[in-house]
């Protein structure tokens, strides 16, 4: 059976434009205060207290995922070094040189928002710099390809090619539908997968989200049974934006003006 595709109009797509541009000021302001000495539970709680003071709620807490064991406890997806995505908040203390993937998720009025930035904790290596600028880079190329008209895989196609070889693209992770729902309808690999997929029209909404090691593409699940982290336990960054599909320019709906 074909899985629907909900499009975004009329109050919809306003409300979600809403959710978009508050969730981007919360990430914005947290970039602000990373920094040595920061516990990744200190980010959460600073995520909580801004999105709740909106009047919104975090997207992410409770939100249990198809196949996990218990509902994921934080507000923001806190991953270090060579954790990949979905990290959870606790006691550990970012110190200088690390990089850190926030991933944050807002419901405004009903409808969900996902963003995603990685950053620099102090002063970092230049192998870590340029992991964030190839990472930052796939995301954009494959906004690129957000017109309609293209496939899913003319987008999977555009981040997966921007990657140069010595880097570890996540296969078995991918981008995303979004608005009514946290995750929907379609799944957006990272990487040429040979499947066509949907075709874009306007009124889509993608969350795209390159996930790029600095080595191996392989990942594991830790044992909290929401972290992955690389197999080779070399760093990872993770940028993301959501995307609306127009009849022209694709719209960066969590992008500050």
């Amino acid at each position: 059976m074909k899985k629907e595709i909900r499009l975004k109009t009329g109050k919809d797509l306003e409300n979600l434009r809403e959710s978009c541009k508050r969730l981007a000021l919360i990430i914005d302001d947290l970039k602000k205060i990373i920094k040595p000495g920061i516990t990744t539970k200190e980010i959460d709680n600073f995520v909580y207290q801004r999105t709740i003071e909106g009047g919104d709620k975090p997207s992410f807490l409770n939100y249990q995922p198809f196949g996990a064991d218990y509902p994921y406890p934080g507000s923001i997806c806190v991953s270090v070094n060579d954790e990949v995505v979905h990290g959870i908040p606790g006691d550990r203390v970012l110190k200088e040189g690390d990089i850190v993937g926030l991933d944050g998720g807002l419901v405004h009025n009903g409808m969900y928002s996902d963003m995603a930035v990685t950053v620099a904790v102090g002063e970092i290596s230049d192998e870590n710099k340029k992991l964030l600028e190839v990472t930052k880079q796939a995301l954009f190329s494959g906004i690129k390809a957000c017109r309609a008209g293209n496939y899913v895989n003319d987008v999977s196609k555009a981040i997966g090619n921007s990657v140069p070889k010595k880097y570890g693209v996540v296969k078995i992770l991918c981008g995303h539908g979004v608005g009514f729902q946290a995750h929907e309808e379609p799944n957006v690999p990272n990487f040429d997968d040979g499947i066509k997929g949907p075709k874009l029209v306007s009124g889509m909404v993608l969350a795209l989200e390159p996930m790029i090691n600095l080595g191996t593409d392989d990942v594991y699940l830790d044992d909290d049974g929401y972290t992955f982290v690389t197999a080779d336990h070399k760093n990872s960054a993770h940028f993301e934006h959501s995307i609306l599909i127009t009849d022209g320019k694709p719209e960066i709906l969590t992008k500050l003006n």
